[in-house]
Parts: structure tokens; sequence; C-alpha cells
């Protein structure tokens, strides 16, 4: 029989909608508490790189120890709805007014150095390894994942350069080898390769869900293969870890999986529950992700990404993992 937290997880995917989120947000910061004063003071978040997660908790920047996360925990006052951070260079998706976000870009000690507002509501963050690239997702439609009248907007910064893409339907695209165009394509969950250029996304189309390999400077997409979502390349480049609809059916859940890019064997995690998250690499073999308790809280799972061993909770409470190790 399906667990409640696997009940409660699909429930969740399905329900979330963008007006009520908006509004939601609303009621929120009406009755939000500013982030502990003692933790921030005495426990300061930096982005450098460490044995740290950083993630969100109550809307705000946080990190805990890797060897203890359960722990004492910093929370800075850096409102976000999702973060990430790699090399000393981080990515707020935050509220700009009850009805707008942005991408902020950070700096090492939290400090804005790019602003860049976005349409929609808040949903994927990424920073490549090397801190150059940062990338988001943004639902400006629809529900959810699982239904099919959604719709996304996924852009990314080169940070470097100063080169902004506001989305990737810009881009050229190559279904099975062929050129390809349609109305309908959709885009989320960018993960960046080693040299800042190569990347991996979701795009939909036609009722398909595919992985798509893009070259950022060819403004050029192609798929690889279908029902993978929310893709997260490996440290070492091999693996990609993703959230695979069960029977390619969003509406009966996902399951966290590992895919060989060299073989394009999948594997399954020991992780049960419907996983509605862009999986985080801990190292080369542990993944993180979020889940929700029977309450609506997030709090941080981890699991092996080899499908052995079993799921367990990481950091309660807590939301948007990233390593900064």
């Amino acid at each position: 029989m399906m667990s409640t937290r696997a009940k409660l997880a699909i429930l969740t995917a399905s329900v979330v909608a963008l007006g009520a989120l908006a509004a939601g947000y609303a009621v929120v910061s009406a009755r939000r508490t500013p982030a502990p004063a003692a933790a921030a003071a005495d426990r300061a978040v930096t982005l450098r790189p460490g044995p740290r997660l950083l993630a969100v908790t109550d809307r705000h920047a946080s990190t805990a120890a890797l060897a203890d996360p359960a722990g004492p925990r910093a929370v800075s006052d850096r409102e976000c709805l999702r973060v990430y951070a790699a090399a000393g260079t981080g990515v707020c998706l935050a509220p700009s007014s009850p009805w707008s976000y942005q991408v902020v870009v950070l700096d090492a000690e939290l400090r804005p150095t790019r602003r860049l507002d976005v349409p929609g509501l808040p949903n994927r963050a990424r920073v490549s390894a090397s801190g150059r690239m940062v990338s988001w997702t943004t639902f400006v439609g629809g529900d959810s994942y699982a239904g099919g009248g959604f719709s996304t907007r996924t852009g990314f910064l080169d940070t470097r350069t100063g080169t902004t893409v506001t989305t990737l339907e810009q881009f050229a695209v190559r279904r099975d080898g062929r050129p390809y165009r349609s109305a309908d394509v959709n885009f989320w969950g960018v993960t960046f390769a080693r040299d800042d250029n190569v990347f991996y996304a979701t795009m939909s189309t036609a009722g398909t869900r595919w992985l798509v390999r893009g070259d950022a400077a060819g403004r050029i997409v192609e798929t690889v293969r279908a029902n993978v979502e929310c893709p997260s390349l490996s440290p070492d480049g091999t693996r990609i870890a993703f959230k695979e609809a069960v029977d390619a059916d969003p509406g009966k859940g996902w399951r966290l999986s590992v895919l060989d890019l060299r073989t394009m064997r999948v594997t399954a995690t020991a992780e049960r529950a419907s996983v509605d998250d862009q999986a985080a690499w801990l190292d080369d073999v542990t993944l993180a992700y979020t889940l929700r308790s029977d309450d609506g809280r997030p709090d941080i799972w981890s699991v092996p990404a080899d499908g052995s061993g079993a799921s367990r909770l990481l950091l309660p409470g807590a939301e948007s993992p990233s390593p900064l190790t």
C-alpha cells in the first residue's frame, strides 16, 4: 500500500496552483517573522566552498553542516524561494513584491551582484560548477508539471560576459535528429556541464517530455531520451539524476531515477515516494531532494544514486538543497 508520505507528495504536485500560490505569498508575507536574529548573528551564512548544505529554511537562505545536518543551522535574512550555489556564486529566486519575482545573483557573502526580473512563479534554479552560468525556471501558467496545460519560462545568465537568454524557446530544436518547431514547446530544469556550454534540460512538446542536450553558444538543443524530467548532471558528468513519470504519466507521480549517459540504462533509486524536485548530487554517489510531510512542511531527504540502500531524512524543515563542497 502507498505510504502517507507518497500520497501527500503526489497530491501536492497535482494541486499547487499559480494563482493560489501567489495569493498565499501575500498571506504568508503578512504573517512572516524575520529570520532568527541569533542564528544569523552567531553563525553567518556564506556560500564559500565547504562541507555544508545550502537550503531554504522558512523562505530564507540557510546552511547546515553536512556532517550534522540536523544540528545548529545558520539562517540569513536573504529571502529566497529557491537557492543554489557553486564556487562561491549563488542564485536566489526571490520575491520583489507579493506578485513579482527576481533572479538575484549572489557573491560568496550573499551580496547581490545582478538582478533580473522574471515572469511567473520561481520553480527551479541552478549554478554551474564553475559559478559562471546561472539558470532558472518559472511557471507562467498552469498549475503543476502533472497537468498538460502548464507553461514555463526557462533562461540562463553568463555571469562572466553578461549574456542573458530569457527563454530557451529562442533556441533551435532537433528532435530525433531532425529540425523541429512547435508552438507548444516548454523547457525546464537546466543543468550545466563543466565546460559551461553544454547543458541538459527537459523539453515538453506534443504530450512527451524529453531530455535535451543543449549548446549554449550554438543556441540549439537536441533530444536525447523520452520521459526524463528535471535533470541533474552528476559531478563526474556521466549520469543524470531525474524524475521519471510512472508509466510515462505525471498524474501517477514520479520515481527518482538515474540515467547512465553512456549506456542509456536507467536505475530507479530506493526512494518510493513521488519526488517532484530537481535532485542535487551531494557527491558522486548520493542524491538530495525535497519531500513534504503530512502538514505540508518541506524536508530534505537523501538516497544512494545506484539504487541500493534506503532514503533517509537529511535536513528537516528545509527545501532546495545545494551542496557547497
